[in-house]
């Protein structure tokens, strides 16, 4: 049962609240019919502290949560803590600079037949379609920095390419590139005037656009947990750099301070390169606990010749977590698939909504699906089924904060305010996470 305790930080209590069992369970009810196309697993992580404890959320141990689909079927839903040093060695001092010690407690990405759960301080972890840790990736030893939470797999060339943020000294940025094969490619150092949470970033066809917005590392906030504030005086800029590119090739555009915690997509028109993101006034104001201000969809208009960025916000419906068909990432994508976002001005806790967001990308068009009243959502993930680029389905799992139980529910994703295609009922609660991905099974 979670500890509903109004004492405890919002991050352990309610749905937040971390979970210490481990289990598996097969038999899942079902409500509707889940399409038997649907041959592979849901895998999802986020901060879940073992010890019960932590700092701030993003610091929680990762834990994956898992729904193995086959032949029509809910198979079993699973959970498991990512092994990593912080599980297997609780006790051991923490050697500084030791990339090993990670969470993968921010995203699980699926690259040739490896599935990573990552976080973007520390390398990321390996595990299997089973959800068991595997061992930490590293490239044979050739990685010398941390990996974003968010890389991107191109889906002409099969590359991962990725950067890194985390480092205590100049350069404050890597870029990272790893071919199809699996082999480290690039290494890229890249100075930036501070160190920033660069949480996110974008690909197209032919380039890589990176966000140095003022989220900016303060030494003086290291106590707290998560030492970054926002600080407009800092600047902000969009890079463009080609992705087989070095350092040098590096374009800088200055935008208006605001903050991006979730690209959606990214694509070339001639010499003009357009952005989707979920854009925010600022983050982490008065503290790294101030979710006060939520993100909009935004359109970024890159235009190369000129060297400026235009802005266009989409529409006022507060959303994030973005994602599009895979196929399109980095190419031109007319949908993209949100999570609504509730609570403005809120600084209580990020309050996850309860629509299930589609957009044409075009227009700005926008269809919903209301998940329900008191059942509040998580990041949609999108799983194609068919050529046409939404012909498929919209996964997520959700909670309802009136029963406290929890459920994966799989949408129509060419009529998502229909009823759900299918809805598993899952055995225990599941807490709110971070982000996750549909792995195909493998042989």
């Amino acid at each position: 049962m979670a500890d509903t305790g109004l004492a405890l930080p919002w991050h352990l209590r309610g749905n937040w609240a971390p979970l210490q069992d481990e289990r598996t369970d097969g038999a899942l009810e079902v409500e509707g019919s889940i399409p038997p196309e649907l041959n592979g697993t849901y895998i999802r992580t986020g901060p879940n502290p073992k010890s019960g404890s932590s700092a701030h959320w993003f610091l929680g141990d990762g834990m994956v949560h898992g729904i193995r689909l086959k032949g029509g079927k809910a198979e079993w839903y699973r959970n498991r803590f990512v092994r990593t040093p912080s599980i297997t060695e609780p006790k051991a001092p923490p050697v500084r600079g030791d990339l090993r010690r990670g969470t993968g407690n921010t995203h699980v990405l699926a690259h040739g037949k490896q599935i990573l759960c990552l976080n973007e301080s520390a390398w990321p972890w390996m595990i299997d379609q089973d959800l068991n840790t595997v061992g930490c990736q590293n490239y044979q030893g050739k990685l010398p920095c941390s990996m974003t939470a968010h890389p991107k797999v191109c889906p002409e060339t099969g590359e991962l390419l990725a950067f890194s943020y985390f480092s205590f000294r100049p350069p404050y940025l890597h870029y990272i590139r790893v071919g199809a094969d699996g082999e480290l490619k690039q290494v890229e150092g890249i100075d930036i005037p501070n160190m920033v949470m660069m949480h996110d970033f974008s690909i197209t066809r032919n380039y890589a656009i990176f966000l140095d917005l003022p989220l900016v590392f303060n030494p003086a906030l290291l106590a707290s947990g998560m030492p970054f504030k926002f600080d407009a005086k800092a600047g902000a800029r969009v890079g463009v750099m080609p992705r087989n590119g070095t350092a040098r090739d590096m374009r800088w555009l200055e935008i208006p301070p605001c903050y991006v915690f979730h690209t959606v997509n990214s694509y070339e028109d001639g010499r003009r390169i357009i952005m989707h993101v979920s854009k925010m006034v600022s983050a982490f104001g008065a503290d790294s606990n101030d979710y006060s201000n939520v993100a909009r969809l935004w359109k970024w208009t890159i235009d190369l010749d000129k060297g400026t960025i235009a802005e266009e916000q989409v529409d006022d419906q507060p959303g994030d977590f973005g994602r599009v068909n895979e196929a399109r990432v980095g190419l031109k994508a007319r949908y993209g698939y949100l999570m609504s976002l509730a609570g403005e001005g809120n600084s209580e806790e990020p309050i996850y909504g309860s629509q299930m967001l589609k957009y044409d990308l075009g227009s700005g068009a926008r269809a919903v699906h209301d998940l329900g009243e008191n059942v509040r959502g998580g990041e949609p993930v999108f799983v194609s089924g068919g050529a046409g680029e939404d012909e498929g389905w919209v996964m997520v799992i959700c909670h309802d904060t009136g029963s406290g139980k929890s459920k994966f529910v799989i949408l129509d994703a060419q009529n998502l305010s229909a009823p759900p295609v299918a809805t598993v009922h899952l055995p225990g609660r599941v807490p709110y996470g971070a982000h996750g991905s549909w792995v195909p099974l493998q042989t």
